[in-house]
């Protein structure tokens, strides 16, 4: 199946919530969120068993997330990124790999975690390379802020695990000010709160992109307390 395969199933103005093919679509700028309700993993609509579920943030293309999905059958994957260009190129491999672990989800990530997530339903969490908005007047746009920060401690189960990757030194900077700064998470990582290797973790199109470029990669763990 190619990415193109997939086509918008409504118009701007028929948009709703709806989970069809794999994908759950969270459309922005939507005024009846309330209409519908998540009645968790477990549920038919969903994966329909109680394995552990890993939900990653701005998936892009699906690469990591798919590779893991594939090689860890007995965990339920979850790939939330807001732009169908990129979730279409998810539910292509979905299909092409025959992977029934898997959902993409078409929506904004703070405004699908605040309004549908119950509270302790997510094993780990992984954000990899998000954007890191470099320009001062432009840090508002970043994923990583405090009220975000605060949903994943709601949503993560006991003792779980927030994994964040990026290259940006910035935005590693600022992620480690915000969950530190939360009580709620601590570092599984000494200072400086990072590390440079993650074996196994697995590779990306933005990680092999910086890498190749010569760009250091820091990876964080912080655990809910």
């Amino acid at each position: 199946m190619k990415p193109e395969d997939l086509k918008s199933p409504f118009s701007w103005d028929e948009r709703r919530i709806l989970i069809q093919d794999y994908v759950w679509y969270v459309p922005a700028h939507y005024d009846n969120y309330e209409e519908f309700k998540f009645l968790g993993w477990s549920d038919t609509q969903f994966f329909g068993n109680e394995k552990p579920v890993y939900v990653e943030y701005c998936s892009g293309n699906g690469s990591w997330i798919a590779d893991k999905a594939a090689q860890e059958l007995h965990i339920n994957w979850v790939g939330i990124e807001k732009k169908f260009p990129r979730v279409r190129k998810i539910w292509s491999k979905v299909k092409n790999l025959g992977l029934t672990n898997l959902f993409g989800v078409c929506g904004e990530g703070f405004n699908l975690t605040k309004r549908y997530f119950p509270e302790a339903c997510v094993d780990h969490i992984f954000i990899n390379f998000p954007d890191p908005w470099p320009k001062a007047r432009h840090a508002k746009h970043r994923i990583i802020q405090p009220a975000f920060v605060q949903e994943l401690w709601r949503i993560l189960k006991k003792d779980g695990v927030v994994t964040f990757v990026t290259d940006d030194p910035d935005y590693s900077d600022w992620a480690i000010e915000h969950f530190n700064q939360n009580p709620g998470f601590s570092s599984c990582c000494p200072a400086p709160y990072y590390t440079n290797e993650q074996p196994e973790y697995g590779t990306s199109y933005f990680e092999e992109l910086w890498r190749g470029k010569g760009k250091t990669i820091r990876y964080h763990q912080f655990r809910k307390v």
